[in-house]
């Protein structure tokens, strides 16, 4: 036997006061929690305030994204500027980086601003997957206008003729881009460094595996833009010493080859979300717990919970109650139960159905 989840309310709008009386909300309603649990994370950090939970998380991605927007147009100019003195292959492929990163980074606040929209009737489970689906985009660009600019360009210039270079201008260019790059690469990795150590794994780890794209595109972009530099600036400089230009040629190709391989990592992990990610086994050990820990269930027989946002985790359970209920009684224990997990921002849903009789249950290791 199973019980129908209740009619969604999406435009219920819930007073501290009636919080405060424990009404149970209606989905997607908001509910002050009584935990978080951190992305990945099988940690719980209570706290007061979802709103202000939410709004700071909200506001360190996009504060990120704002830094490395302002970097890459600073750069992209001076870049510009740097190309047409110079007249160097690899400081025009080091320009369309830029200008494509500052692009990119447009599109991944846009992905901010879209994915934090509440649930409504046309999308229950929120617009959390809007995320991905701009940070794919973003992916596009840097692969479409970085990647194949700096690759054709470097092969259009392969055999140029030799010409007197003063590759003055672009090397000052090149270390004030680095220092600037540098800054806001510097942001990402101390957020992904400070939400990694809460799980026990590195900055990079938790850059890899979060749920939160904006953090990963921008650390990745940011992070081939510093190795871009150094290549292109190593290019510049052999060009000068030898006096052969295939060597500029040669730096833009392989910043464009840098390019295309970050371009594809980010795709083919927003495609990951996008079609539906399972949680980490630490997390879905985490919730398993918390529901077998319940006093109101018997066992656990089946546990879904999938990624349908950046820290959003849609939670379906069959699961045993404790005792012979009726099934009014079992019905308000699951809308009950469901609330304490729905309180918990990381939670976008969570629908508790019966296990079939005789069902198979899920074992909770220790």
């Amino acid at each position: 036997m199973s019980l129908k989840p209740s009619i969604a309310k999406p435009n219920t709008q819930l007073t501290a006061h009636h919080q405060a009386r424990n009404v149970p909300r209606a989905r997607g309603a908001a509910m002050s929690p009584i935990s978080n649990i951190n992305d990945n994370s099988d940690s719980v950090n209570t706290f007061s305030s979802p709103s202000t939970e939410e709004n700071k998380k909200h506001s360190s991605s996009l504060t990120t994204v704002l830094i490395a927007v302002g970097a890459n147009l600073l750069i992209a100019i001076a870049k510009t500027v740097g190309a047409v003195m110079t007249g160097s292959a690899s400081m025009i492929a080091e320009a369309a980086h830029s200008w494509a990163d500052a692009g990119n980074g447009t599109l991944l606040i846009v992905a901010e601003k879209k994915s934090v929209k509440p649930a409504d009737r046309s999308h229950p489970l929120g617009y959390g997957k809007e995320s991905y689906v701009w940070s794919m985009i973003a992916a596009f660009g840097v692969f479409m206008a970085g990647a194949i600019v700096s690759i054709y360009t470097g092969v259009t210039e392969w055999n140029a003729a030799e010409t007197d270079t003063d590759y003055t201008i672009g090397f000052v260019i090149l270390a004030v881009a680095f220092v600037l790059e540098g800054i806001s690469l510097l942001q990402a990795y101390r957020e992904s460094k400070k939400h990694g150590e809460a799980l026990n794994v590195s900055a990079l780890g938790y850059v890899i595996d979060t749920s939160n794209p904006t953090l990963r595109g921008v650390f990745f972009e940011d992070l081939a833009a510093v190795i871009g530099l150094v290549i292109a600036a190593a290019a510049m400089g052999m060009h000068a010493y030898t006096g052969e230009p295939f060597w500029d040629a040669l730096g833009s190709i392989v910043v464009g080859i840098l390019l295309g391989g970050v371009a594809i990592f980010l795709i083919s992990r927003n495609r990951d979300f996008l079609v539906g990610h399972k949680v980490t086994d630490k997390m879905h050990h985490y919730v398993l717990g918390e529901l077998l820990a319940h006093a109101d269930i018997e066992s656990v027989s089946y546990l879904h919970l999938e990624w349908v946002g950046p820290k959003k985790i849609f939670m379906v359970a069959a699961v045993d109650i404790t005792g012979n209920q009726q099934e009014n009684d079992v019905a308000q224990k699951f809308e009950d139960i469901e609330n304490q997990f729905r309180a918990n921002p990381i939670f976008q849903e969570a629908i508790l159905t019966l296990s079939v009789p005789n069902a198979p249950v899920l074992k909770f290791k220790r």
